[in-house]
């Protein structure tokens, strides 16, 4: 379940979203101004933030200035009583989604909040799934399947050959030396020989049978990951 933040200093309005919300989401947090609202920001990761916008010290603007800087993927939804054209195009600016005005609808306020995390699970769960013409790997599953004369058939790896083929996966077409591979595996207090790397990729591609050719040697180099797009 989602994880949403108010930030607004009205009891009245933090009860009405409550309500909305609660069915809606698994956590809702109250924060009554910017110095609180900083502070759950830094401790915890909210799946979208309402935000008031004249709040007891300081712009709930410039807030949403700061965390749209710090992380353009932040979700923020303006919750305020300020409706004219010029705060919503101010609104947008800053990096808001959406923008609400008081006094709202709370079915409505559910449907909005509701299709926009459903969004955000979407593009989240399609992130966590790579896809290419010899294999498919589900990161947040930790499966790979790997295509068979068209069909797709799981194979069965260790974490650390899992960890080695999502490493390889996310640097698609970079040639990647050994001595860079053991640093970034394994570390660089583990002492392990570089020529060990080619054991664990041997094992790796045997594993993926078919698909092993999508990594490739680089003679006098190291590796390289070239699936068929």
């Amino acid at each position: 379940m989602s994880n949403v933040l108010l930030v607004e200093d009205s009891k009245e309005t933090y009860r009405l979203v409550e309500m909305a919300l609660s069915n809606s989401v698994g956590h809702l947090e109250w924060a009554k101004n910017l110095e609180e609202a900083n502070q759950k920001t830094t401790e915890s990761k909210f799946d979208l933030i309402l935000l008031d916008i004249g709040l007891p010290d300081g712009s709930g603007l410039e807030f949403c200035q700061q965390l749209f800087a710090s992380d353009p993927n932040t979700s923020v939804f303006l919750l305020t009583a300020n409706d004219s054209l010029s705060d919503k195009v101010l609104g947008f600016s800053a990096g808001a989604e959406d923008y609400i005005t008081k006094p709202f609808d709370t079915l409505e306020l559910r449907a909005r909040v509701e299709a926009k995390l459903k969004r955000r699970e979407l593009l989240k769960a399609s992130s966590n799934i790579l896809n290419w013409k010899e294999l498919r790997i589900n990161i947040s599953n930790q499966e790979v399947e790997v295509n068979e004369d068209g069909e797709f058939n799981p194979v069965e790896l260790t974490a650390l050959e899992f960890k080695l083929l999502i490493y390889f996966a996310k640097r698609s077409g970079q040639v990647i030396n050994r001595d860079q591979i053991l640093d970034d595996i394994w570390g660089r207090d583990v002492h392990v020989y570089s020529r060990s790397v080619d054991t664990h990729v041997s094992k790796l591609r045997k594993k993926l049978d078919n698909a092993a050719t999508v990594i490739e040697s680089v003679h006098g180099a190291g590796y390289k990951f070239n699936p068929t797009e």
